[in-house]
């Protein structure tokens, strides 16, 4: 019985860059982090130690950083469109390469009505996710939010569930619904417009967020994610992960109160998990 390699890759995780954009009236920041990997003709390094086909992960973060000065001046995935197009094309040893990045939301700061021209707050743990697969066939872009922490006081519930010996979760028909969110959706080829159809897609997932009358987080992942589908032909699939933020009310009954739905232990952990992806049927 022999032995061989099987599936290898190899790549520069953590590539941090900042970049400033300077217009004459204002400045712009794009903060982001990238992945690269590259998968190919790579026994020889494994097997034999042979490295005249590597590529050195510290070339990978320095062609990050170069091709980010003239080359990224619009969305993360254009900017992720251009490097594993560099990648690819310079390497033919190299079969296939993902880049994946994240891009931090910074807002510009605004004071009696002004944009302040180079002063930014930070969004929070929110990003801007982005991904791309290419290999010698074709390309495969995704993009998603990550990290979006959402909650709603009401139009939530969680009733008729199966309880058996061991359960003490009381029925409501009103609670707080509340998660750190990541979404994934790819595309259908490369569509223009993209940094439009990013925003379009996060404003309609909060929209649906909000006005769904949720009967369990499953109930609004599908809505969310039907909505999506719906909304935005150019998106073939869409990826939710929502774990559940429990809040849980607080029990004033040994001080002689009542809790009118208003005072809750907000707990981070354990957590419900719960994921689906939502596709197009045919």
């Amino acid at each position: 019985m022999g032995i061989r390699l099987d599936k290898n890759a190899y790549g520069k995780n953590a590539i941090r860059l900042s970049k400033i954009i300077r217009h004459a009236d204002r400045h712009d920041i794009r903060q982001i982090g990238v992945d690269v990997s590259l998968q190919g003709d790579f026994d020889a390094v494994h097997v034999e130690g042979d490295n005249s086909k590597v590529l050195p992960t510290d070339t990978m973060k320095n062609t990050v950083y170069a091709l980010a000065k003239d080359r990224f001046t619009d969305s993360i995935e254009e900017f992720g469109l251009v490097l594993a197009d560099h990648f690819l094309t310079q390497n033919p040893q190299v079969s296939a390469v993902t880049i994946d990045l994240a891009e931090e939301c910074w807002a510009r700061m605004a004071f009696d009505g002004m944009a302040h021209p180079h002063a930014f707050v930070n969004g929070g743990s929110e990003k801007h996710l982005a991904s791309v697969s290419r290999d010698r066939k074709g390309t495969i872009l995704s993009a998603g939010i990550g990290d979006l922490l959402i909650l709603k006081t009401t139009d939530s519930g969680f009733e008729g569930y199966i309880k058996d010996s061991y359960t003490i979760l009381k029925e409501t028909a009103d609670r707080i619904l509340s998660t750190s969110c990541d979404v994934t959706w790819v595309y259908d080829g490369i569509p223009n417009g993209l940094t439009g159809l990013y925003s379009g897609i996060r404003e309609l997932l909060l929209r649906s967020f909000a006005h769904h009358k949720s009967l369990s987080v499953q109930h609004t992942l599908y809505a969310m994610g039907e909505a999506v589908l719906k909304e935005f032909p150019v998106v073939k699939e869409i990826t939710l992960k929502m774990p559940n933020r429990h809040h849980i009310l607080f029990n004033f009954q040994p001080f002689g109160l009542e809790n009118n739905n208003e005072v809750f232990i907000a707990t981070e952990e354990p957590y419900g998990y719960i994921t689906g992806t939502v596709v197009r049927e045919g």
